[in-house]
């Protein structure tokens, strides 16, 4: 574990964060569709509205109902595509529905925190599921630029010091002495930082964290062999009512003739993010999962799928692949069920190898804004073994270096 984890604090990464702009559960759909394509991971916190004039962290933490995400949003319009006559008018009132009737109340989702609160300790409740911390913002002692964890830290990082560097701790103790420093807290102000911002911060520290981001997924442990799936041929709309993994994020794939699980791509909030929201809760409820994740182009002869997709217009639309901004191989087969390659384009799940480095994986997942990368085997590119997701990612930095050398002698032994 690098020693940054450890005299960083959460206020490092606060530094030009905006301040939070909370979004109430009395607010549409439609205004949280915008939010979302406006957050990272294709989620927003969930507030109820503040009815007292002097708000602790204790009620503000009550007052977080929790995460509202794009496949929510999806799944809840895909059940009014299927039940209701008038879907025009029917959609144009699930979309102007309150945010409360969507939203899982999940209230451990955020924490409140300060900023003088270690890395390694917001690591660790992000570990264990916390997806948002909420920081209170801080004025910055004037005319200096210094980190908060030498603030807070000054005197341990002084005595970790080498011993050439001792007149040197001494010059920096008394300049602190004759104009100490102070961060004091902006009253009522917040900002907040998602998983994305941590991993963001902790490829900066690759070089500390040697010889962890050269290591392999699997050597790391890191691979989570628990995740969800839905077969092609079964409803689209199940996915959505499959319990999500920490990623949100349900793999639809074909049996191999070993028995394997052969990814063809997913459903989730990922994929989701910034997509038509009436296109794909259309295709959510009228299509198969294998058909979700293709798409149905638009110069495909099936005309049988056409449906009403727009609130805004009475000209019927096709469901197209572009429809949801997934853009498959334009130059492959067009018709779901044809003997087909692995997915290219948008539709194509974000995958690695069982032998990915850690370093591979965290920068695929950030270039890519992913909350996680499908792991296949290392044969074959599209037989599915696992998943990484932040908390797998956040589990192997902060693993001591005993954990994964145990774990590489046993692989090579074996």
């Amino acid at each position: 574990m690098a020693l940054a984890f450890v005299y960083h604090t959460v206020g490092d990464l606060t530094v030009g964060k905006p301040d939070l702009v909370e979004f109430h559960d009395t607010e549409t759909l439609k205004s949280a569709i915008q939010a979302i394509a406006d957050s990272p991971g294709g989620s927003i916190p969930i507030w109820k509205k503040n009815v007292n004039a002097h708000e602790d962290n204790e009620l503000r933490q009550q007052r977080f109902v929790g995460m509202l995400s794009s496949l929510d949003i999806a799944a809840f319009l895909a059940n009014t595509a299927t039940s209701s006559q008038d879907q025009s008018l029917d959609m144009d009132r699930k979309l102007n529905s309150p945010v409360s009737e969507v939203v899982v109340p999940n209230n451990s989702l955020l924490k409140i925190v300060d900023p003088s609160t270690r890395l390694i300790d917001a690591l660790e409740l992000m570990k264990q599921g916390v997806k948002r911390l909420l920081v209170h913002k801080c004025l910055v002692w004037k005319g200096s630029c210094k980190h908060f964890s030498v603030v807070y830290y000054s005197r341990w990082l002084k005595n970790i010091e080498s011993s050439n560097s001792k007149q040197t701790s001494m010059n920096f103790q008394a300049s602190s002495t004759s104009s100490p420093s102070r961060v004091t807290s902006i009253p009522n102000k917040f900002c907040c930082l998602s998983r994305e911002d941590v991993l963001r911060f902790i490829i900066g520290y690759l070089g500390a964290l040697a010889p962890l981001p050269l290591t392999s997924m699997a050597h790391l442990g890191a691979i989570n062999s628990h995740y969800n799936t839905v077969e092609s041929f079964k409803p689209a709309i199940e996915a959505a009512k499959a319990t999500p993994t920490d990623s949100i994020a349900v793999a639809v794939v074909e049996q191999t003739p070993e028995g394997k699980n052969k990814i063809i791509g997913e459903i989730s909030a990922h994929k989701l993010w910034k997509c038509d929201y009436i296109a794909a809760s259309w295709a959510l409820a009228n299509l198969s999962a294998g058909q979700f994740v293709m798409g149905v182009e638009d110069n495909d002869n099936n005309s049988d799928i056409e449906t009403e997709l727009s609130v805004d217009t009475k000209r019927p639309k096709r469901f197209s692949s572009r429809s949801i901004r997934f853009l498959s191989n334009p130059s492959g087969p067009g018709i779901f069920g044809q003997s087909r390659s692995m997915y290219r384009g948008r539709s194509a799940p974000l995958t690695c190898k069982v032998k990915s480095t850690l370093a591979a994986v965290m920068a695929q997942m950030l270039s890519h804004r992913a909350t996680h990368v499908w792991v296949t085997e290392d044969e074959r590119d599209d037989v599915l073994v696992g998943i990484v997701g932040y908390a797998d990612i956040l589990d192997a930095v902060t693993k001591p270096p005993t954990a994964f050398i145990r774990a590489t002698k046993s692989t090579e032994i074996m």
